[in-house]
């Protein structure tokens, strides 16, 4: 199938590795060109140079913290000015602390809200007087299962998910009358550079140890794994596809059909 995105501009927060990576590469493959953000300077310039080599296509790496203003707003001028339009905007920067609400201090909460959901909310604020003054575009908000699943030892990412996610709802009904249309992709785990620090923190709070944590991890989804990086970026892909113009306000889970986080599935097994 033609997804209709070759020519097409796309800006992809927490792009140098992880799911942002695997989002702009896809991206990249359909013939689009892909402006990157994160924090880390030298691994977003070799992520766009090895991107920009196997692809053929225009990549700009764009240093930014979203966690401040200026450069969020940065961020998104220089992505403009860079590649001419923004026909597609991919938040996915940052992650939140997972952990018991005995284990989270007021910075993991601080940190969570100001990245998670605050750097999504920096960022439209800036891309989106461009889109409607170009006729349309469209948005993607990487966010998170337990922002609709809800689990003891998710409360941090869960609480700014949850925001994330009423955020794109709302913003759809703002923004369709100007062409944009939003939807939220809420991937369960994914095996990323940052699982296994996920992992060790499963092995404090459950006091096992860190093998049995990783090992027990899939058997929160049917399908018996963890997602991978490029099945979430492929859905995303899709999704960023102006023929997918009509998924607007929509929340898709990617997560194999995990129906309870892993947390708590221990949790009621040691109570049984």
């Amino acid at each position: 199938m033609d997804l209709k995105l070759k020519g097409k501009t796309a800006l992809v927060t927490g792009g140098s590795e992880g799911i942002g990576k695997g989002i702009a590469i896809a991206l990249a493959n359909e013939g689009v060109d892909v402006a990157i953000c994160s924090r880390s300077k030298d691994k977003l310039e070799a992520t766009a140079a090895e991107i920009a080599k196997a692809t053929g296509r225009k990549i700009v790496p764009i240093p930014a913290d979203l966690r401040q203003d200026k450069d969020a707003k940065n961020f998104i001028e220089q992505a403009h000015k860079a590649l001419g339009r923004c026909d597609i905007m991919i938040n996915n920067a940052g992650s939140a602390a997972g952990g018991v609400i005995e284990h989270l201090t007021e910075d993991d909460w601080e940190a969570g809200l100001q990245l998670k959901f605050m750097g999504y909310v920096r960022c439209l604020r800036y891309v989106l007087p461009i889109m409607v003054k170009q006729g349309g575009g469209r948005v993607v908000n990487l966010i998170g299962n337990d922002g609709v699943k809800p689990s003891y030892w998710e409360i941090c990412p869960g609480a700014a998910n949850a925001a994330g996610q009423n955020l794109t709802v709302s913003l759809a009904g703002q923004y369709g009358k100007h062409g944009i249309s939003f939807c939220a992709v809420n991937p369960g785990p994914v095996r990323t550079e940052r699982w296994a620090g996920l992992v060790k923190a499963m092995s404090r709070d459950m006091k096992i140890s860190y093998e049995e944590a990783d090992t027990l991890a899939p058997s929160s989804i049917p399908l018996g794994r963890i997602a991978e990086v490029d099945e979430v970026a492929n859905l995303v892909v899709m999704l960023a596809s102006p023929m997918m113009q009509m998924v607007n306000g929509t929340m898709i889970e990617i997560d194999g059909g995990q129906d309870k986080p892993l947390m708590d599935r221990f949790r009621d097994k040691n109570r049984s």
